[in-house]
């Protein structure tokens, strides 16, 4: 699986005459098979982070450096290769398709790889037996996200991005769902990486990774994660 290193980043935009800089000498490293949270208030530089490590935007300057190779060098073509072998993204909407079942849903990740997961096993794993034909408009939105996990999680990514994907959820159903993306990390061995603002779920996390102002403020290693049963916020 993939180990993370992302090594003086810089990701800067040009607004007019002005230049924003949304992440500034940006350094971390994720080991292979971790749960990381990248933890920041809004406009910390965290999901600009999240969309560089999942190839949806790229840096400036600096390295991203993903199981031993540097994608801020990839092209156009390589880095859509790279988010179709390699990643899954969970975003904190959904982004199911309205016209299609919780199972065509997965089966459009499913499809798009050689070795993925059975999209009706995968929908079983995540505790939607009973929702498989079920259409968005007919599940809560913690479902919603069940199905994205598992849209996610059936092309058998090496790293599973998650932004801000209890934010729309209450308590209870943000904890299955956290609880569901731990066992992807503990069971099966992918590189979780969570975004998030609420600090509450740090502890659940192998490494902590807090971001202020476009920059890493600091890295915390929990040797001892908590049980996300034991999870409050």
């Amino acid at each position: 699986m993939a180990y993370i290193e992302m090594v003086h980043s810089f990701k800067r935009y040009q607004t007019g005459s002005t230049t924003i800089t949304a992440n500034n000498d940006v350094s971390f490293g994720i080991e292979q098979g971790e749960l990381a949270i990248i933890l920041g208030a809004s406009g910390a530089g965290k999901s600009t982070v999240l969309n560089i490590l999942g190839g949806m935007d790229t840096n400036s300057e600096g390295q991203v450096i993903i199981d031993g190779k540097d994608i801020s060098n990839y092209n156009a073509h390589q880095l859509t290769d790279y988010r179709r072998y390699d990643i899954g993204f969970v975003f904190q909407f959904y982004n199911l398709v309205a016209n299609l079942t919780a199972k065509e849903n997965v089966e459009l990740a499913s499809e798009i790889v050689k070795d993925a997961q059975d999209p009706v096993q995968t929908l079983i794993d995540v505790g939607l037996k009973d929702r498989i034909d079920n259409f968005p408009a007919q599940l809560s939105g913690g479902e919603q996200q069940r199905v994205a996990i598992a849209r996610a999680v059936a092309k058998n990514p090496k790293i599973l991005l998650c932004d801000e994907p209890t934010g729309a959820l209450d308590y209870n159903t943000g904890k299955q769902v956290l609880q569901i993306l731990q066992d992807q990390s503990r069971k099966k061995g992918a590189t979780v990486v969570i975004v998030t603002h609420n600090s509450a779920i740090a502890p659940i996390a192998d490494r902590v990774i807090h971001m202020h102002d476009a920059r890493v403020k600091s890295i915390e290693i929990n040797e001892h994660p908590m049980d996300i049963k034991e999870l409050e916020w």
